[in-house]
């Protein structure tokens, strides 16, 4: 039994199914996450990556197969029932507000209040949210300037870092990630990809969307393959190589299709 085995199921998708009139963008999608591990979730243009995250996330309903989550069934029909489950999604856009600061992010929509009219006849508890979001990003060992600054003013990876920080902050399960890399140097790939690690270390599922094989092959557990709206994959990392795996995605396979 695997190291990824041995750890406690957080989800299994089974038989996943997702039709827009007649295009089947998902035929039979299967994969688990556990906690603590990093499964990869790779595949070419159209293999149907971003509808199965769509579907986990909430903001698409299945037309057929089953989500169990941290052991129970889990029936997902908004955002809200993925973030209640403890599902955070960071999307290639990262839902942050330029012209607001570290802190005011990690709490938007969320904030602390004082009094006992929230948002009417009281304030917010400023200095309570710079702590607590300063021993999150403590405890990940994320760097970023004083939590005032404006995210504006944050490089890519270090807005990536923030968004990832937000997901955390409430108390996470499970955090996807949809192409976290992307458009990065390799400096502010470096920050990204140990932060994913450390969200590991502290007993996180992550499920990861990437193109990027290297970045999959350093730090991924597991590679689950989709082509076509199939699972044609499931590789456990240090048992496999990039060109097991790109056969996987192609379908091409010493010269002929499989």
């Amino acid at each position: 039994m695997s190291a990824a085995q041995a750890r406690p199921l957080l989800l299994r998708v089974t038989g996943l199914r997702k039709t827009y009139g007649a295009v089947e963008a998902l035929r039979d999608v299967n994969f688990e996450v556990a906690r603590a591990e990093i499964v990869a979730l790779v595949g070419d243009n159209g293999a149907g990556k971003s509808t199965t995250i769509k579907i986990i996330a909430g903001t698409e309903a299945s037309d057929g197969g089953e989500i169990h989550f941290d052991g129970k069934p889990a029936h997902i029909r908004s955002p809200l029932d993925s973030m209640n489950l403890g599902i955070q999604t960071v999307y290639q856009d990262l839902a942050l507000c330029d012209n607001l600061s570290i802190v005011a992010n990690l709490y938007l929509g969320r904030e602390l209040h004082t009094g006992v009219l929230p948002r009417l006849l009281s304030g917010l508890r400023d200095l309570a949210m710079q702590k607590e979001a300063a021993a999150v990003l403590g405890r990940l060992e994320i760097n970023l300037p004083a939590l005032t600054t404006p995210v504006a003013a944050l490089s890519g990876g270090q807005r990536q870092a923030v968004a990832v920080a937000r997901a955390v902050l409430w108390g996470s399960k499970m955090v996807i990630l949809d192409e976290p890399t992307a458009a990065l140097g390799v400096a502010q790939t470096r920050m990204v990809l140990n932060l994913i690690r450390q969200l590991a270390e502290h007993g996180i599922g992550v499920l990861l969307i990437s193109h990027n094989l290297g970045d999959v092959f350093e730090i991924a557990h597991r590679i689950v393959v989709l082509r076509q709206g199939l699972t044609v994959g499931n590789f456990v990392k240090g048992e496999t190589t990039p060109d097991r795996v790109v056969a996987a995605i192609t379908g091409v396979q010493g010269g002929t299709y499989a």
